[in-house]
């Protein structure tokens, strides 16, 4: 009885198959073509497994062409070892599945298929680009299909972190089909309007809009989409309500931070330490360890326990943007975090300086070093002053965020948070509610007289009843507003789909490097969609595989993959967000 019948598990050795081009004559001249070459390569399929392709290569003399095997380019990218079928396999593992590299290298492995963590992320990138082309050519139809539905309402969004790119994505909120995106370094009026035009040229105007209130969306929106009606996003309006409320003082902290050059310098002591650090060294995973205990499990003595205490509680400052909960300012205020850091980082430092787990004084020179690098910064007055301040305004945006059901300070949804699924009466009495309570006290109407003008000047736009539209399947109502981008609910759907696998709330690397089309994938849950862009292919690899491969090489030639250079071990410590607690535990333990 066999228990695996699969091609991949029944040869010992890599087989040799022979690949011909099936046209004997050349196609212009019809000239009986020449043998050029017969050269091997590896292929590596999910039926097949591992095998040596020894293709037989023809040339015309007389027009001077070379003519390939057909049947090889339909199994595996011209220049790739990995079959269409492996890329399409990786694809859907990663970003429908949202299995973890790791995952699917033990699953291919089961199969006689191995594949390296490196080879997994180029393979999800490629299935993104292979899925992009596919879906370009798909826009005629796509296009009869929200006709069918009676058009399409445009959400358009863009999210980005800190000084990173803006991925901005457009979907159509009633079919909920994504259909463009781009990546681009701000939002201004000339770089988003070339992605609205190519939506207007692709899927025709939009019953409606819904989008923030930025300006340069707001300019690219009315050149483009003239006199069509337009909503505003919860999400957004919070959004350009905390800027105004917290972006000044918040800039000025940024501004008063960087003057005082801390950051340069912390990194400047970073990578003098480690130059020093041993990064085959056991005492690295021992002080992990020990750290995750409170007990040491290493030899405290030991004069490498300050130069790498030292290096992981630099980078645990560094690792300030993972305390946000990823919504963005002013939802998440990063600057303060590091600045919080700082503080704590001083004052355990101050703790353990004086601890001397050696016999050599010296070895706790590490500690000196990095104390005196920031004690400036953590006594500046300006500083603290500003960082309570902006933390009291914070204060009264959190009860507005919670009177909106929406990016609430505890939530963990990130951008992908698409509000509560609330009656959107419920919602007006709470802001109600919020809206008098800031008019009630004279104090109050002068610091937030900004916001309460916001809250004025756009409430229509914030509580309107839902749009009716009429489809081939009848009335379809449908609340815009409370309808955030593709991008949004496609990450939130991968949180939920890892937190069911996993039970915590996660997203991996290769996502927060997402490539713009990306998002596409969300749409591979919508069955008419999928038959569209298939064209009468039977699956995802057939259609991939009738992709020219030059447009494939040249969108992967513009992909960028920005990997961490962090050791591993450390990268794990500096993830605690109790770190400082952790090691002033530990050391204390020492101490007595």
């Amino acid at each position: 009885m066999f228990v695996n019948t699969r091609a991949s598990t029944l040869f010992p050795h890599k087989p040799s198959i022979y690949f011909h081009p099936e046209r004997k004559k050349c196609r212009i001249c019809s000239t009986t073509l020449h043998v050029q070459k017969t050269w091997p390569k590896t292929v590596v399929t999910m039926n097949i497994g591992a095998f040596e392709a020894k293709e037989t290569v023809l040339f015309c003399p007389q027009d001077k062409i070379t003519f390939n095997s057909e049947e090889l380019r339909s199994l595996v990218p011209k220049g790739g070892t990995f079959g269409f079928d492996v890329i399409v396999e990786v694809g859907l593992a990663l970003f429908v599945r949202c299995r973890s590299n790791q995952a699917i290298m033990m699953e291919l492995a089961a199969k006689n298929i191995f594949v390296s963590d490196r080879e997994i992320s180029y393979l999800g990138r490629k299935f993104i680009i292979y899925l992009a082309l596919a879906h370009r050519e798909s826009g005629p139809r796509l296009r009869d299909l929200m006709a069918r539905r009676g058009g399409y309402i445009l959400h358009v969004d863009g999210t980005c972190e800190g000084d990173s790119p803006n991925l901005f994505c457009g979907l159509d909120g009633i079919s909920e089909l994504v259909l463009d995106a781009i990546k681009i370094p701000s939002e201004k009026k000339e770089l988003l309007t070339p992605l609205f035009q190519r939506i207007k040229e692709q899927y025709g105007d939009p019953m409606a809009l819904v989008h923030d209130m930025g300006k340069g969306i707001i300019a690219a929106v009315t050149e483009v989409f003239p006199e069509i009606p337009d909503f505003i996003c919860h999400f957004h309006f919070l959004r350009d309500v905390g800027k105004d409320l917290l972006l000044d003082e918040y800039t000025t902290f940024q501004k008063r931070l960087r003057k005082l050059k801390v950051r340069k310098l912390l990194r400047q002591r970073a990578k003098h330490l480690e130059h020093k650090i041993d990064p085959d060294s056991q005492t690295i995973d021992e002080l992990m360890v020990s750290i995750e205990s409170s007990v040491w499990q290493t030899n405290a003595s030991s004069g490498d326990i300050p130069l790498l205490t030292t290096y992981a509680l630099i980078h645990w400052v560094f690792d300030y943007p993972h305390q946000s909960n990823g919504y963005g300012f002013p939802f998440d205020r990063p600057y303060l975090d590091f600045y919080r850091r700082l503080q704590k980082i001083h004052r355990l430092l101050a703790e353990i300086i004086d601890v001397h787990l050696g016999s050599v004084s010296k070895d706790n020179k590490p500690y000196f070093q990095v104390y005196r690098t920031f004690n400036e910064v953590v006594k500046d007055k300006r500083l603290n002053a500003l960082a309570a301040s902006l933390e009291r305004k914070a204060v009264v945006f959190d009860k507005l965020r919670t009177a909106m059901r929406i990016a609430l300070p505890e939530g963990k949804n990130g951008i992908n948070d698409n509000g509560d699924d609330v009656d959107i009466k419920s919602i007006e009495e709470k802001v109600t509610a919020f809206r008098k309570w800031l008019g009630s006290n004279e104090r109050r109407k002068v610091v937030y007289a900004e916001m309460i003008a916001q809250l004025d000047k756009y409430w229509n736009k914030l509580f309107t009843d839902p749009l009716s539209i009429v489809t081939s399947e009848g009335i379809l109502h449908v609340q815009p507003q409370r309808t955030n981008n593709i991008l949004e609910r496609f990450f939130r759907g991968v949180k939920q789909r890892g937190r069911k696998k996993s039970g915590m709330a996660s997203m991996s690397k290769l996502l927060k490097t997402a490539l713009a089309d990306t998002p596409l994938v969300q749409n591979l849950g919508n069955s008419e969609y999928l038959k569209i862009i298939l064209n009468g292919s039977k699956n995802l690899a057939e259609r991939f595989s009738q992709i020219d491969a030059q447009l494939v090489q040249e969108e992967m030639a513009e992909a960028k993959n920005h990997g961490e250079r962090i050791l591993p071990a450390i990268k794990k410590i500096i993830r605690y967000s109790d770190l400082t607690t952790r090691i002033s535990t530990l050391f204390s333990s020492q101490a007595r």
